[in-house]
């Protein structure tokens, strides 16, 4: 049996979200707070989230805003309303996995999931930004490093990366 049940965010899911982006980013490149519960309301078929009804706690999620911007944009990360249902390209803000559900495939699954249920919904492209240690981990996620992104979120340097879907 699944371990996890694989669903969208809930308005009560805000706060814990943001709990675990504080816990998997550092101050300067975490989201606050409140632009996690923006992203909620506005977007809450954006996120995929790995729910474990046995300990009541989310294990791990993808989320993102839906756009027809080609390129990654720092303002996807602090404004939802930039959020087009309608658009053809999905800029992933963040892939999580609570630690102590680390290193069993979740994140993996996560991707893999999220980017068929993006598909079916006729989106194009997955894009994100990573820094250059994790370029390797997001190829073998079937990516495509695109260089050096123009973001600078939390004063960093970034790659932007892309998979295509259809």
């Amino acid at each position: 049996m699944e371990k996890f049940v694989f669903r969208s965010a809930l308005p009560q899911d805000a706060d814990e979200t943001a709990q675990i982006e504080q816990i998997c980013f550092p101050p300067n490149e975490a989201c606050k707070k409140e632009d996690m519960r923006s992203r909620v309301k506005e977007a809450p078929e954006e996120f995929l989230i790995a729910y474990d009804p046995e300990n009541k706690l989310i294990a791990g999620f993808i989320t993102g805003i839906v756009t027809n911007e080609e390129s990654f944009s720092d303002a996807f990360f602090t404004d939802s309303k930039l959020h087009d249902p309608k658009g053809k390209n999905v800029m992933i803000l963040g892939l999580e996995v609570r630690p102590g559900y680390r290193l069993c495939g979740l994140g993996r699954r996560l991707v893999s999931l999220y980017a068929a249920e993006e598909a079916e919904k006729g989106r194009e492209r997955l894009v994100l930004t990573c820094h250059a240690r994790l370029v390797k981990m997001y190829e073998k996620l079937g990516f495509t490093d695109l260089g050096l992104s123009s973001s600078v979120w939390g004063g960093e340097k970034w790659h932007e990366m892309e998979r295509i879907l259809n």
